[in-house]
């Protein structure tokens, strides 16, 4: 493309929001033109704004760190960005009316948060698995009265380990999903620095986080309807999360019963020759392959295999039988990249690639 659009972090500053600024640097299609955050950080220079609260492996991007933060409650701050990314760290209530109001300032916004996953017209979208859900977008729109304005939102990290492995399998007829969930410090925005109680440590509970885990994924695999997204009834989920000392990575221990039983030949064949939209569009982050099988028993491993294909692929293994259910395996995902600002990125490249920028 010949000239790149320009977007906007809201909630810059954040963990979420610093993936986004590296995931950013040089990207083909977008460039960060202006950073927004909370009313104590406007005013200062995003340099300034992150200064001992950078938790990126590289340091801010140079492009980006003379930009002057704006307050991200003062949506005409941003007016005339193609986009924004939004991450901010604020109850649903005041997400959801703060989302609504750059939408309704005709700023597209793609969103990191959890406020307006229910809402029926704003699709929930794992690019991957449910691309078809971008049509209800239209439908928002005329809700909020607006020409180029709407919300996409990418589902909770928690779910992106084992949705993505059983999408392929769903025509089997899956009617049982059991998952547990292992999940990384960074999910809570945390490094081992500033939550030392996590050392040596597991936590049994997340709040909020088994209802996401239960019900988003029964969202992502409805149908859009009448100008909204009608959520499946089936399969039956039910699941446990836990926060375990790791920095980067939730691994998932999941158990599936069908009302169709493949074989385990069946299913591998699945995973290998599953095809992706992203890929076929040719999108900047999207991994190819999606899924990855390991053979090796011990594998995949959160330290080994987080990072497979830049954060953005799912990595599966140990596919056996199971005395309970049908089949147990385990999936790994990459929480703060496919589960977070990765997934949000190849989000805003499909509605870009299909012209929902336009």
């Amino acid at each position: 493309m010949s000239k790149k659009l320009r977007v906007g972090l809201v909630g810059g500053t954040g963990m979420v929001g610093q993936r986004f600024a590296l995931l950013l640097e040089n990207h083909p299609w977008f460039e960060v033109a202006a950073v927004a955050a909370s009313g104590r950080s406007a005013g200062k220079t995003y340099a300034e704004a992150v200064r001992g609260r950078w938790r990126m492996p590289r340091p801010l991007p140079a492009a980006m760190a003379g930009l002057t933060v704006t307050d991200a409650a003062d949506a005409d701050a941003l007016a005339g960005l193609d986009f924004v990314f939004c991450a901010v760290d604020l109850d649903k209530s005041e997400t959801r009316a703060l989302e609504e109001r750059y939408a309704r300032a005709e700023i597209p916004v793609v969103s990191n948060n959890s406020a307006n996953r229910g809402v029926p017209d704003v699709p929930m979208v794992i690019p991957e698995v449910n691309p078809e859900h971008l049509a209800v977008i239209p439908a928002q729109r005329r809700r909020l009265g607006t020409r180029r304005g709407f919300i996409a939102v990418k589902p909770n990290c928690s779910i992106q380990s084992y949705v993505p492995a059983v999408h392929p399998l769903m025509d089997f007829g899956v009617s049982r999903i059991l998952a547990c969930t292992y999940q990384a410090i960074s999910g809570a925005g945390k490094t081992f620095e500033t939550w030392p109680d996590m050392l040596d440590n597991v936590i049994p509970y997340i709040g909020g986080e088994e209802q996401k885990s239960e019900q988003e994924p029964l969202k992502i695999w409805g149908a859009v309807a009448d100008g909204a997204i009608v959520p499946t009834a089936e399969p039956s989920i039910t699941t446990q999360c836990f926060r375990v000392p790791v920095s980067d990575g939730h691994l998932a221990a999941v158990f599936v019963s069908f009302e169709r039983k493949p074989s385990r030949d069946e299913i591998l064949s699945r995973w290998s020759a599953f095809e992706s939209l992203p890929v076929k569009l040719g999108l900047p982050s999207a991994p190819d392959p999606f899924l990855v099988y390991f053979d090796d028993d011990a594998r995949p491993q959160t330290r080994l295999d987080r990072d497979l294909s830049g954060g953005m692929a799912v990595s599966i293994g140990r596919l056996r039988e199971d005395s309970q259910y049908d089949y147990k395996f385990v999936c790994l995902s990459h929480n703060t990249l496919r589960g977070a600002a990765g997934g949000g990125l190849l989000t805003a490249e499909l509605l870009y690639a299909q012209g929902y920028f336009d």
